[in-house]
This record gives structure tokens, C-alpha cells and sequence, in this order.
């Protein structure tokens, strides 16, 4: 295993100035925080630094400013959120570099901490430059990213100024790695993956990584369409991908040469219409007809995920089974998340989650506090399952 250099080798922290780089893009609805979810994630090192006498500094960004000021955008709508998380004062400042940041901590009481304005609001964050990334990096002695779900990005917050000052992982990014290398880097085997979402275009990268990884691929969502298709299933008016067949062929023809199983549905939901409660039918591969829509995967499919997931002993799991958001094309996501986080509390299953639609779908199926580890990050999460090097991570290790 990667080993990444945490807080503790930092050495002594007091009187140090620490600059945690956190993802604070958190969703808000009219001016209040609906998911504070990352904010929670970075306030036990914002914690143990202060405990280390270290002075906190945080910085992240917030929306796609694309490096021009956008007020809407400001930092200064989370102070109070943090403030209110970490239980300590939060003062905001109106930029994330220059003189003005120093003169502020100068001035400041040893218990609160400083909020940088949004790191896109300057268009060297995004490019990496590196005088963006000395003018972060003079204003403090230390670096910690709390950030992995950017930690795909080579930015300026989050791989230029690690160059530059003495940096390390914080508790939380520390926490996330472990649970990642547990799942696919030194997993118990037998190891199982879900893959779901609309598009197989979108998850080659992932699909082709992981045939190579996992002993069982459950492929699920509007992908399993396409592999259906591929083999010659009448798929109606499904969306699929009709272009991706010899793609789709060549995927399960490296599985079956990697020994990796693939589950694909054996029974499908169907229903002439996406909208809730519409009718539907559950039917066999050959049932479909040329104005239905295959919107989720049948119970005796389910059933036999549930089954064959007994006999594994991690899980990694991104994408719903079917058209989650709208019931009563949820129940296959449902069921197989419940059969996967009662093994998981039985001790027998480490389960692994990640991306945006895969928490909404645990949420929602409510057995998100029933999973070994729940990652918050989507495109970082994406790109360490096709196997891709993390510029954020990579730069930590020893």
C-alpha cells in the first residue's frame, strides 16, 4: 500500500499557520446548506490542528466562477455553516491571496479560523499556475488536503502548492484512501463491483479496469441496455447505446478471459412511460416490446445478486440499478443496497460506495450508515476506479 504522509508528520504545530485545502461545494437551497456533509468531513482536522496550536486557514471553492467573480459564488455563505459545525469563530476575508490574509491573522484570536474566498474566483487555480500557487502558499507554513474529491484535479490549491510548502493528508482524505485501498488495491476476495448510470460511454474507463480487478461485475442502469442489446435482446425504446455493441462484445470477452463474472438482468421492469407510478410490467429478455422502456432490473435478478453477494467479501459499488429517482423504478436499487448493507453490518461484507447518484440511492434506500465507506467525491471516485493516478494523492506519498 501507498503510504501518504498525514498531520503527524508535520512535527510541531504551534504557532503555525495551517492551510487546509477542504471541498466546501456543498449543495444549498436559498442561502441554506441542504448537505453538510463535506462540511462535517473536514471539521476533525480543522479540530486537531487547532488542538496542535497550529492557526487554521481554509480555502476551497465553490461553483464554476471559471476565474471571474461571480458574488453568488462567494465563500462568505459558508462561514456560518462551518461555524456552526466546528463550534469555533469563522472569519471570512474577500480573497484568497495577498498581504491582507497575513495582516488578518495577525489580528486574529488564537480560537477561530479563517475562510478564504473561492480559489476560482483567480483563473490560476484551475491552470495550476505556479505564481497562484506561491501567492497560496505564502500565507502559511503548512499544507493538508482535505479535498479528495478534487484530488483528480492537478490545481493549484490541490497539487502546485504542495510543491511548495511541507504538506500531508488530512484525517478525512486519510480516512478515504484506506477504505479505497481496502476495496480495490488489497481487497478480501471474492470482490464484487456494481456499475450503474445511463451510459456505458460515459464508464469504459471503469468497466474496462475493473474486469481486470473484480471476480463478479454487476452492470446495472441504462448501461446493462446496451450490453443486452449487444447480445442480441430486443430492447424496444430503451436508451441505449446501439452504436457501443462491438464495445460492449469485446468488454465481456476480456471478463470471461479474466475469469471476472458478469451479472447482467435476467428479468427487466418495463413501462411505456418515465414518469412516477406509470404502469409497468415485469417480464422475461425476450418480452419487450418496440414502445416499452426497460427502466429497472426484475426481482429475479435481484434475488440472485442478493444470493451471489453472500459468498463475496467487498463491495464496490457506483451507479443505481435503474431509474432510482422515481418509484416504482427504484426497487431493484432498493433491495440489492439493503441485501448489501445487512451483510455489511453482519461483519461479512466490506461494502465501498461512491459518486453523487450512488449516495442519493443509498439515502434513499437508507442504509447509507450501514456501509463500510461512503465516498462523497464523484469524479475522483470515478477516475481511481479506472485505475487513474490521483495528481492530489500522488503528490502526499512518501
Amino acid at each position: 500500500m501507498v503510504q501518504i504522509r498525514n498531520i503527524e508528520d508535520l512535527g510541531a504545530l504551534e504557532g503555525k499557520r495551517v492551510l487546509i485545502r477542504a471541498d466546501l461545494n456543498v449543495p444549498m437551497k436559498d442561502g441554506i446548506v441542504t448537505d453538510d456533509t463535506r462540511i462535517r468531513s473536514v471539521a476533525p482536522t480543522i479540530l486537531a490542528l487547532m488542538d496542535k496550536g497550529a492557526q487554521v486557514i481554509i480555502m476551497s471553492h465553490f461553483g464554476r466562477p471559471k476565474g471571474k467573480i461571480v458574488p453568488e459564488m462567494s465563500l462568505e455563505q459558508l462561514a456560518q455553516p462551518l461555524s456552526d459545525v466546528i463550534k469555533k469563530a469563522v472569519v471570512f476575508i474577500d480573497n484568497c491571496i495577498g498581504n491582507v490574509i497575513k495582516e488578518t491573522l495577525d489580528a486574529m484570536e488564537s480560537d477561530a479560523v479563517l475562510l478564504l474566498e473561492n480559489l476560482r474566483f483567480h483563473a490560476g487555480e484551475a491552470s495550476n499556475d505556479a505564481d497562484f500557487a506561491q501567492a497560496l502558499a505564502d500565507n502559511a507554513d503548512f499544507y493538508v488536503n482535505e479535498a479528495f474529491s478534487c484530488a483528480h484535479r492537478a490545481h493549484a490549491s490541490t497539487e502546485g502548492i504542495a510543491h511548495l510548502l511541507p504538506s500531508a493528508a488530512g484525517l478525512s482524505l486519510e480516512k478515504e484512501l484506506a477504505a479505497l485501498e481496502s476495496a480495490l488495491g488489497d481487497p478480501r476476495r471474492p470482490l464484487c463491483a456494481v456499475v450503474g448510470g445511463a451510459k456505458v460511454s460515459s464508464k469504459l474507463d471503469v468497466l474496462t479496469n475493473l474486469v481486470e480487478k473484480v471476480d463478479h461485475l454487476i452492470i446495472g442502469g441504462g448501461m446493462a441496455n446496451t450490453f443486452l442489446a449487444a447480445q442480441g435482446v430486443d430492447v424496444g425504446a430503451s436508451l441505449c447505446e446501439h452504436d457501443l455493441a462491438d464495445t460492449a462484445r469485446a468488454i465481456l470477452a476480456k471478463a470471461a478471459a479474466q475469469n471476472c463474472t458478469i451479472h447482467l438482468p435476467t428479468d427487466l421492469v418495463v413501462a411505456k412511460e418515465f414518469k412516477a407510478g406509470a404502469d409497468c410490467r415485469t417480464i422475461g429478455l425476450d418480452e419487450v416490446t418496440s414502445d416499452e422502456m426497460i427502466l429497472d432490473v426484475g426481482p429475479a435478478t435481484v434475488a440472485d445478486l442478493a444470493e451471489m453477494l453472500t459468498s463475496c467479501k467487498t463491495l464496490i459499488w457506483n451507479g443505481p440499478m435503474g431509474a432510482f429517482e422515481i418509484e416504482p423504478f427504484d426497487a431493484a436499487t432498493v433491495a440489492l443496497a439493503k441485501a448489501a448493507g445487512q451483510l455489511t453490518e453482519q461483519g461479512s461484507l466490506v461494502s465501498v460506495a461512491g459518486g453523487g447518484d450512488t449516495v442519493a440511492a443509498l439515502n434513499h434506500a437508507g442504509v447509507a450508515g450501514q456501509f463500510t465507506h461512503i465516498s462523497t467525491a464523484g469524479g475522483a471516485f470515478l477516475e481511481w476506479m479506472e485505475g487513474k493516478e490521483l495528481p492530489g494523492v500522488k503528490i502526499l506519498e512518501k
